[in-house]
């Protein structure tokens, strides 16, 4: 059931879900958090960052869109903080059904100018597009990666930019994070703002970050107008740091068959949770 993030963020946004976005970086996470979402019939997207794809090679991306196709639940494969006008039509060449284009650190003109071309040219094809207003902070190398500083977005902005550019979704900054949420800093979201920028555009709107804000404030926001939320330290982190305990046990353990199983299951335990934290078990029956 492949298809496009419009189709699958359209009926969270009808419905007050959040669709989990898991980011994966090998063929064993991919596999797993397929095998999670249709145990719990729920909708998927599985989210690919530009770094990654480099990591694992293009032309894994086959392999994921057959997987897909065949899976019991709609699944939409998407590019996951792309930098570029080029580096969106790379990633639709290589069979991404939806596309993010974040030009946020870009001034508000250019950053506009910008996504109105990379939708004009996905839309003819049939792909989504996610756009992003505001910058979270971030610890990482993706995105906004390396300041603390937080960059709300403002509401009159993402009235204009959705209406200029035609995004299918728009990421916000509302008190996220990028990679683990410092210490110094106490993590909390706005969600008097996240009403506002909901009751005046309208569309999906996306969460990225948010492994450091409390269980109940991601709950919430998923009910009242994010639809999807990007998942990529949470199951990174259960996975290797089962894979580290494995081969700690028995530092002659070197087949992948005998490593990655337990590492796959840790992951889907946090998966799971997400899932149904969001409010997406279950859902894929609304397709």
């Amino acid at each position: 059931m492949l298809t496009t993030g419009k189709a699958i963020l359209d009926v969270a946004n009808q419905h007050s879900f959040a669709v989990p976005a898991f980011n994966i970086s090998d063929w064993a996470m991919f596999k797993g958090i397929v095998e999670i979402s249709e145990q719990t019939n729920a909708p998927l997207i599985v989210a690919i960052h530009p770094d990654e794809v480099a990591h694992i090679g293009r032309e894994i991306l086959p392999g994921i869109i057959a997987r897909a196709h065949t899976s019991t639940v709609p699944i939409a494969i998407h590019w996951d903080h792309g930098a570029t006008y080029e580096q969106a039509l790379q990633a639709v060449q290589y069979g991404f059904t939806s596309v993010m284009i974040d030009a946020s650190m870009k001034p508000f003109d250019e950053n506009l100018a910008i996504t109105r071309k990379v939708v004009d040219s996905a839309h003819v094809l049939g792909v989504s597009v996610e756009g992003e207003l505001g910058t979270i902070g971030g610890n990482d190398t993706y995105a906004e990666g390396g300041s603390d500083t937080i960059i709300y977005t403002d509401p009159d902005d993402a009235v204009t930019y959705v209406e200029q550019t035609g995004v299918d979704s728009l990421a916000i900054a509302i008190g996220t994070f990028h990679g683990f949420y410092p210490a110094h800093l106490k993590p909390e979201l706005k969600l008097g703002l996240l009403k506002e920028i909901k009751s005046r555009v309208g569309i999906p709107l996306v969460l990225h970050g948010g492994s450091g804000n409390p269980d109940d404030e991601i709950r919430e926001a998923a009910r009242i107008g994010i639809n999807k939320i990007n998942i990529s330290t949470d199951i990174k982190v259960a996975y290797h740091n089962k894979m580290r305990e494995v081969l700690g046990n028995d530092p002659k353990t070197r087949e992948p068959n005998a490593i990655q199983p337990a590492c796959v299951a840790a992951m889907n335990e946090v998966a799971a949770q997400k899932i149904e934290l969001f409010g997406a078990a279950g859902k894929a029956s609304l397709y």
